[in-house]
């Protein structure tokens, strides 16, 4: 049972949500959890840029990874996504295999 957690950030509400409900309805992750709002300072194109953002965590079988990447990468309003992925070394047996089972192709 092969789980990651993967980071990325929205712009608003409404664009979180539509990410959020179209991963887990085209079977790229078993869920997704939106957080409360958080205020990011990051360097872009030469300037210090200011911006409140959703961070999103993406729980999927890491066997989905790289068409999870694409699809957000495309699917997403900013030039260069955060898209951040972490290996889950433990976990509550049962949840992962929900987890594999939530993602398994095809859809």
């Amino acid at each position: 049972m092969s789980v990651q957690l993967i980071f990325t950030t929205a712009p608003d509400n409404d664009v979180a949500n539509n990410l959020a409900q179209q991963l887990v309805a085209l079977g790229l992750a078993a869920c997704v959890k939106q957080l409360a709002p958080c205020q990011s300072t990051y360097r872009w194109q030469g300037q210090i840029e200011n911006a409140a953002e959703i961070p999103l965590i993406i729980i999927s079988d890491d066997s989905r990874y790289a068409e999870l990447e694409a699809w957000l990468k495309a699917a997403h309003p900013y030039d260069l996504p955060e898209i951040i992925a972490l290996p889950c070394t433990n976990g509550l047996p049962e949840y992962l295999s929900w987890v594999n089972e939530s993602t398994r192709e095809p859809r």
